[in-house]
């Protein structure tokens, strides 16, 4: 993540606090998976973040989807948000990120550790994903 963004963010953070608005949390709870995707905006701008968002995966099908994120996009469209970030906090093999996907239909920024690039590259020839890279 370059100083521009971090900047960005921390203005963003900044307003917020100046607002005696809270932000609203939407936690979209996956039982098959056990993941916890949350949305979170500021009411008063409509400006969002997307924490730990996750491809679904059927483990005994061997399938994934996209269900989860699916989910996120509808909420976010119909909360009328714009998202500026896409956080991972962390990776498991079988909760890879979804924010490529997320990125390419809602816009935004993906804040991911170092560590993830190489987790979600080597996953992304089994899942048919879109390869990262740091920026």
């Amino acid at each position: 993540m370059t100083d521009t963004a971090i900047n960005q963010a921390t203005a963003q953070i900044d307003a917020a606090r100046r607002t005696s608005e809270r932000p609203i949390v939407r936690t979209f709870f996956d039982e098959p998976t056990f993941p916890a995707p949350h949305a979170v905006h500021d009411p008063v701008t409509r400006r969002a973040a997307i924490i730990d968002s996750v491809m679904d995966f059927d483990q005994a099908a061997g399938r994934a989807s996209h269900a989860s994120a699916d989910a996120i996009i509808a909420y976010v469209r119909e909360q009328n948000l714009a998202v500026d970030w896409l956080l991972e906090s962390h990776a498991h093999a079988d909760h890879l990120p979804d924010a490529p996907y997320l990125k390419k239909y809602l816009g935004g920024k993906v804040v991911i550790g170092r560590g993830i690039v190489t987790v979600q590259n080597v996953f992304a020839g089994v899942f048919d994903t879109v390869e990262m890279s740091l920026h």
